[in-house]
């Protein structure tokens, strides 16, 4: 399986990145991973919130593959703990999907055509945080779950 995180814009803070690319890097021992970032959408100001996130969706969609399964990373998605995650990511690999896509939406959100594609919503905690700050969140939880699954000593660390 292949685990693909998309996201919307960059990541301007080079520390971030960096770590980003540390957790990145820990994972091909473990999954094929893959973080893509779509550009930002030009003109972004002059939208509406539907107009944007309708934009960023079209461009969402066209990064997904017939079979791939969506999660949305949202406030209102299903809470994990670390453990519990790692059985769901367990869970999606014994059922034999091809590529499991986590998507971090624009600032306003996903627009109504990915919430009806997704297959799930996650939220990472009740709190808001940057969206550069939540591909680390993610990619960093991939990692301690395979290392769960390993039984491997990081979650512990």
């Amino acid at each position: 399986m292949t685990i693909k995180l998309l996201a919307i814009g960059k990541t301007d803070s080079k520390p971030l990145q960096q770590l980003i690319s540390e957790y990145e890097n820990r994972l091909k021992h473990y999954v094929r991973f893959k973080l893509e970032t779509i550009a930002d959408i030009k003109n972004a100001k002059n939208l509406s919130e539907v107009q944007q996130k309708d934009k960023e969706g079209e461009l969402i969609l066209k990064k997904l593959g017939p079979t791939d399964i969506l999660v949305l990373l949202d406030e209102n998605g299903k809470h994990f703990s670390s453990i519990h995650f790692s059985k769901y990511l367990q869970k999606k690999m014994n059922s034999g999907i091809k590529q499991l896509v986590f998507v971090i939406g624009g600032p306003y959100g996903f627009s109504d055509a990915i919430y009806n594609k997704a297959h799930g919503k996650i939220s990472l905690s009740k709190m808001t945080f940057s969206h550069q700050m939540v591909r680390l969140f993610v990619v960093e939880q991939v990692y301690r779950a395979f290392t769960i699954l390993k039984n491997e000593p990081y979650h512990h660390g």
